[in-house]
């Protein structure tokens, strides 16, 4: 069905979904290579206070850059902490993480509309996202693609053998920050649309479903990719439909988020499938696609 998305602020919905589709694959693959899904956990969530600032000060336009520069100092300062100090890489991000999100509630309880602005900012607004916020996120889309593209390869050797690619003179340091600023760069664009908390499910979900598929990294990505985009345009086809005909009030970016994880339900079985299949070596090569 087309006709609902005929309708500009469902049109403009679903463009926002394809582009967000396009970066949220491919980052998703390091996510759960890396097993980052805490760090991005804890990314989606120390911006909140960026967000609360960001829209005190020049309301929804100021929501971007609050949260640009609430997501890059977090993405320095679990650098830093994971690297330079003594603290294990979940008790660093632990503590970023409820710093930051307990900072951002407070702000946002000092306001009279702490309610609604709540929801907002944790779920985010995608039917009304405008021309602005989409071409501002195509602009992020196009930086973390080119990011991608240049650090693919030395993101994959770093984690796969971290020792290997120090000894192979990579800055394993800068590696780290490099991929922190990709994924804070990837919740600055979706955060507006999907909010604070549903947009972990966009960072972990599309590589978790589609490595019930294949084990090659490429096509995860790639696969990643595709399921984002048919859940943004079944999700918000559910929205559409639960509300004008049945009545029932259903967030955009929650029946988004709920056709992903349908997605991931429905091809647990491939999982179980392909391990009793015969057991067939993977090359390194053939992994990265």
């Amino acid at each position: 069905m087309i006709e609902p998305f005929a309708v500009p602020f469902m049109g403009r919905a679903l463009t926002e979904i394809a582009l967000l589709a396009l970066i949220c694959g491919p980052v998703s693959v390091f996510v759960f290579v890396r097993r980052l899904s805490f760090v991005s956990d804890a990314l989606t969530h120390t911006v909140f206070p960026g967000v609360v600032i960001g829209f005190v000060a020049g309301g929804m336009d100021g929501l971007f850059t609050g949260a640009l520069v609430a997501a890059l100092l977090t993405a320095g300062v679990l650098t830093v902490l994971t690297r330079g100090a003594r603290l294990t890489d979940d008790a660093a991000t632990a503590v970023v993480l409820t710093a930051m999100f307990s900072i951002g509630v407070v702000l946002v309880s000092r306001r009279t509309s702490y309610t609604s602005d709540l929801t907002a900012f944790l779920f985010g607004r995608l039917l009304t996202v405008t021309p602005r916020q989409i071409a501002e996120t195509a602009v992020l889309a196009a930086v973390i693609l080119v990011a991608l593209a240049i650090g693919w390869r030395a993101w994959l050797f770093r984690a796969f053998d971290p020792a290997g690619a120090a000894a192979a003179g990579l800055r394993i340091g800068r590696l780290d920050l490099w991929l922190n600023v990709v994924l804070a760069l990837v919740v600055v664009a979706a955060v507006r649309a999907v909010g604070t908390i549903l947009v972990v499910a966009l960072l972990i979900i599309p590589a978790a479903a589609a490595r019930m598929v294949t084990d090659r990294l490429a096509v995860m990505a790639l696969l990643g990719t595709g399921l984002v985009l048919a859940a943004g345009y079944t999700g918000l086809l559910l929205s559409w439909t639960a509300s004008l005909r049945y009545g029932v009030a259903l967030t955009a970016a929650s029946a988004v988020v709920l056709a992903l994880v349908l997605a991931y339900l429905l091809l647990l079985p491939v999982r179980r499938w392909r391990d009793r299949a015969p057991v067939e070596r993977t090359s390194p090569h053939e992994l990265v696609g």
